[in-house]
């Protein structure tokens, strides 16, 4: 019984000591994180305000004058930052479950650049950490077992391209950014238009898809895809639906993200923006 005691208080010991272990671990990732989140907000490079109006719409092609106006960006000032919360889902392979994920994702329009922090609930007891970032034009991620192991730290021109790519994606959640001088935009068809991004040493395009109502409902891009150290260009997706009018402006708050593979299409990422704020902060 003596012995079966101890056995029971080194358990709890070990438990007490991982436990703690674990808890700084997450602090110093979030305090890193915070860090860096404070130096995307102090490169802010605030314009002169000055409301939008029917004229700055001028050169767009028809289906994004009709989103600008959907969104309700006539009349507004640009928007300098955005922070929003997500709350979503993700899995890593076809056949793997759902994890749930909370996340918190901040985003710059001059010069363009964003931090994406989540934390995955991967199985009782047990998380993962991530964040993304594109600063300067340079793009890296960040995953981390328990906040304490990093499995992946990834960077270079694909993850440089990639998350250009993301950030033009994500423009549908602060549609003022359409307008910037780092994006040009294509007609393709009445419903259809290509936006191309250029910052740093990066240019990527997508295809942003319109509703006859004008809002966007899809945006489709040829990005690298990391799979076991190596990357290949593949289709990438995002679906956007549920508008709401957050802020003063009507954005996409449903959405789902799909590689379209050739052995068949992989949605990993399903999410549901919670919370939205512009311009509110300029540090963390």
């Amino acid at each position: 019984m003596l012995l079966f005691i101890k056995i029971v208080l080194i358990i709890v010991v070990v438990i007490v000591i991982l436990a703690g272990i674990v808890f700084f671990a997450n602090k110093a990732f979030n305090n890193h994180v915070d860090k860096e989140i404070n130096e995307l907000f102090k490169n802010v490079s605030v314009e002169e305000k000055k409301v939008i109006t029917q004229t700055d719409l001028e050169e767009l092609p028809t289906s994004v004058k009709d989103w600008m106006r959907f969104a309700g960006v006539i009349g507004k000032e640009r928007i300098d930052t955005v922070r929003l919360k997500q709350n979503a889902e993700m899995k890593l392979e076809k056949d793997k479950k759902w994890m749930p994920v909370e996340a918190e994702q901040y985003f710059t329009a001059n010069p363009p650049g964003f931090i994406w922090k989540a934390r995955i609930k991967a199985a009782p007891f047990f998380h993962i950490v991530g964040r993304d970032k594109y600063t300067d034009g340079k793009g890296n991620m960040q995953i981390k077992i328990l906040s304490l192991f990093t499995i992946a730290d990834s960077s270079g021109k694909e993850m440089n391209q990639g998350t250009l790519l993301r950030y033009l994606a994500e423009t549908v959640w602060f549609p003022t950014a359409a307008l910037s001088d780092f994006i040009k935009w294509e007609e393709i068809d009445v419903n259809t238009a290509k936006a191309t991004m250029s910052f740093g040493n990066t240019i990527a395009s997508g295809t942003f898809s319109f509703s006859k109502e004008g809002y966007v409902e899809n945006f489709t891009a040829e990005r690298y895809k990391e799979t076991a150290g190596e990357y290949s260009l593949e289709t990438w997706s995002v679906n956007m639906s549920e508008y709401k009018n957050l802020d003063g402006f009507m954005i996409p708050t449903k959405g789902e993200v799909t590689w379209k593979l050739d052995d068949g299409d992989f949605t990993w990422y399903s999410f549901e923006i919670t919370d939205m704020e512009y311009d509110e902060i300029t540090t963390y």
